[in-house]
């Protein structure tokens, strides 16, 4: 079965052989059997199955979300008001999730994960990484990966996020569990391990014992850097060759220069600091440096409960100094590049068929439109979802 989308006003591609969006006006694309079969000028478009009219609308590949924590219960409305009121973040508040979590059964975990990642699909995201981190036990953090395993398109075992209220005299001694047999639970159900290397968190030390531990269980590194602090987060990330370095908040001239000297994505996380009254990262002196930027939501129930990554790429655009299409790539090519994965962020041959319809003539509508839905039409892997 083949589908063909004409009457494309703007297509971005991604081209990963070309530069930037790969933008192709008076387009047309084919899926057929989940990929995308062929792309380019709507009046050269092969025959097909079936048809779909994109009426003159913009067509980008489906959002990339590289960074999210959607295993959890509960939310924390009272945190965010009074962050609001006048209140720092700090990395504490996620043992109030913990709680939550910990009390939740299975179903309720699945249904809001379930939730969340369709609520993300009908705003054109087709791939979702899902971290655990909010149960903290050798069987709850297993139950948080194995039930994002279900249904998130990647897994990272996060049982480093913050060192439990039962281990708080002894961190050394929760940085061990999570490195020996919480690892060896949630291994098989994970391809990624991260830390939160942070104040009031895990320090380097503390990190690289957990990373290096997933390294050698066959998982691959990422990394929470630099979200409250100008710490050693975003080196050891390099060091490591993780995928990302994530948050990226606080950066000196060396973390710049490692990061654009690297592998290691630069994930920025904009609806945290909307969220948290942080100062935004500098996209425009990663970029401009060579580093590889990618976008993502953070949604999680503390520091970002939005599940938007056009709020995130309109955000950017505001206040991180990013031009649309830096962000557009961003969310799209550049979230694949921090998940190594070369079969989605863009729309060329081959590529799985995650195809985005906006319901606005051009991409630059996202942020020039900001807060209005405007996801048209949207296909996962050949199929639609909206």
């Amino acid at each position: 079965m083949s589908t063909l989308i004409a009457n494309i006003g703007e297509l971005v591609t991604n081209d990963p052989d070309g530069t930037g969006l790969g933008i192709v006006r008076d387009a047309a694309l084919v899926i057929e059997d989940g990929e995308i079969a062929w792309t380019g000028p709507a009046a050269k478009a092969p025959a097909a199955d079936a048809a779909f009219d994109a009426g003159g609308r913009a067509v980008l590949p489906g959002f990339v979300d590289s960074h999210a924590h959607l295993v959890f219960a509960g939310e924390r409305a009272e945190e965010f008001a009074a962050r609001m009121s006048g209140r720092p973040y700090a990395a504490g508040g996620i043992r109030t999730t913990v709680e939550r979590t910990r009390a939740a059964s299975d179903d309720d975990l699945r249904a809001n994960l379930r939730r969340l990642i369709g609520e993300m699909a009908r705003q054109g995201t087709t791939t979702v990484e899902c971290k655990s981190g909010y149960g903290l036990t050798v069987e709850q953090e297993e139950r948080a990966v194995r039930i994002a395993a279900e249904l998130a398109d990647e897994v990272t075992y996060l049982g480093a996020h913050v060192v439990p209220a039962e281990y708080q005299d002894d961190a050394a001694a929760y940085t061990r569990l999570a490195a020996t047999d919480m690892l060896a639970a949630c291994a098989p159900h994970a391809r990624w391990v991260d830390v939160f290397c942070e104040e009031g968190a895990f320090d380097a030390d503390q990190a690289r014992e957990v990373l290096q531990a997933g390294i050698k269980a066959g998982l691959a590194p990422r990394l929470h850097a630099n979200q409250l602090t100008q710490g050693p987060a975003v080196q050891l990330a390099v060091e490591l060759d993780a995928a990302s370095a994530d948050h990226c908040t606080f950066l000196s001239d060396a973390d710049i220069d490692a990061l654009a000297s690297s592998q290691t994505v630069a994930t920025l996380l904009p609806g945290v600091e909307f969220s948290t009254r942080q100062p935004y990262p500098d996209a425009r002196r990663l970029l401009d440096a060579g580093a590889t930027v990618a976008l993502a939501t953070d949604c999680n129930p503390g520091s970002c409960y939005s599940s938007s990554m056009a709020f995130c790429v309109a955000v950017a655009v505001r206040d991180m100094h990013m031009t649309p299409a830096e962000a557009v790539w961003s969310a799209t090519a550049g979230g694949a590049r921090a998940l190594r994965r070369s079969d989605v962020g863009h729309l060329t041959p081959g590529a799985r068929a995650d195809v985005h319809v906006l319901d606005a003539p051009s991409h630059i509508h996202l942020a020039y439109r900001p807060g209005v839905p405007q996801t048209h039409a949207v296909w996962k892997a050949g199929v639609q979802v909206r």
